[in-house]
């Protein structure tokens, strides 16, 4: 989506400015996915299309931001050679170390099977009894696109106050990350982000080589 360009150029300057980013966008993925309601194999020929594209052009790594199409990027990243990360696959790896209660919030309701799915078998390979709580908020994203990012954060940070206690609170989509900072801080609560635990990875993954 469009609104997940910007916090992912931000947390590369936070955390890795030396990297050299280049955005790509289907702006029709997110929309085609809620139409057909699952990912057709157009669409992940899409992806797989865009992953060849950026090592065509010299890419040393992928990290594709929409947390929708987990089978998507699979194929996509078993189509190249350079590295390709899930939007939140550094994000999950994180919050299973902080914890076994995981609540997520998204705005992007398609995205919910895909992340259960990747956290619940995450879990089961470190043998993990993962509890899992999700919530959707839609009214953050399309207030997002119309502008209105004070009332984005405002919803995400109402939200976080109503799901309890848990070990990590996981903002699903990359465009959430803006309203982190919103969102007040409780004893053993970890509030993680997409765009900063995956720039953090893509960092790591060229330091160790």
């Amino acid at each position: 989506m469009p609104v997940a360009i910007e916090p992912t150029v931000s947390a590369f300057k936070e955390l890795w400015p030396a990297a050299r980013v280049t955005n790509l966008l289907d702006d029709a993925l997110a929309p085609d996915l809620a139409a057909a309601g699952s990912i057709t194999p157009a669409m992940t020929e899409r992806f797989v299309t865009i992953a060849r594209y950026c090592e065509s052009c010299g890419a040393d790594a992928v990290l594709f931001t929409c947390s929708a199409f987990g089978t998507a990027i699979e194929a996509a990243k078993a189509a190249v050679k350079v590295p390709v990360l899930k939007p939140n696959e550094a994000m999950m790896e994180e919050a299973l170390a902080a914890g076994s209660n995981v609540a997520v919030l998204t705005t992007f309701e398609p995205s919910v099977p895909s992340l259960k799915r990747e956290l619940e078998e995450l879990a089961s390979s470190r043998g993990i009894q993962l509890k899992l709580r999700t919530r959707s908020i839609p009214g953050a994203i399309a207030a997002l696109q119309q502008g209105h990012s004070a009332e984005h954060d405002s919803l995400i940070a109402a939200a976080a106050a109503e799901m309890g206690l848990c070990d990590v609170l996981v903002l699903g989509q990359f465009s959430m990350a803006r309203a982190a900072r919103g969102i007040p801080a409780r004893p053993g609560r970890k509030v993680l982000t997409s765009p900063h635990s995956a720039v953090t990875r893509l960092k790591q993954i060229f330091a160790a080589i």
